[in-house]
């Protein structure tokens, strides 16, 4: 279905083995379950698993869209604004645009999230991109020139880099 399809009566659904799997580092992947030109440009949704303590995203924000995290297991740390928090099963999170964020794994757990965004901006492209970055297969500062195209802005995060440092003993 794609953003132009005049039948926005239809629903959409999207079985389990038929999303997309973007494998990132460490056992940690991306499922890609709908994206904008899929939803009538409503939503965007993937489902995160990330392995014990993994990073899921740096700092950064979106200009368009909002952001739900709602936990499905495990527990995970988000940067909000220049705050960290941890969200755990069950609990649910909305980011607003423009608000910097970032998330991994809480150390020691796993998670898995279920991740809408709305209104719906063609990130599967980006996921991609992301898993090319974790198998060394394109440098980590290419996603800077995509940005803009997938609304992704990356800014840095004092508080975000003192929570994900490991302490020294």
């Amino acid at each position: 279905m794609s953003i132009s399809d005049p039948d926005m009566s239809s629903a959409v659904v999207v079985r389990a083995e038929s999303a997309e799997v973007v494998e990132l580092s460490a056992g940690s992947a991306f499922g890609l379950l709908a994206d904008a030109s899929g939803t009538w440009g409503a939503l965007g949704v993937n489902r995160l698993s990330l392995s014990s303590g993994a990073q899921g995203a740096g700092p950064h924000y979106h200009t368009l869209s909002s952001e739900a995290f709602y936990v499905l297991d495990g527990a995970m740390e988000f940067l909000l604004g220049d705050r960290v928090t941890t969200v755990a099963k069950g609990d649910l999170l909305v980011v607003p645009p423009r608000t910097p964020h970032a998330f991994g794994a809480a150390p020691g757990s796993t998670a898995e999230v279920l991740v809408v965004m709305t209104p719906g901006v063609e990130r599967f492209g980006y996921f991609r991109h992301l898993g090319r970055v974790a198998h060394g297969q394109e440098a980590a500062d290419s996603l800077l020139a995509v940005q803009e195209r997938y609304d992704v802005h990356f800014v840095s995060s004092a508080a975000w880099q003192a929570a994900r440092t490991p302490v020294a003993r």
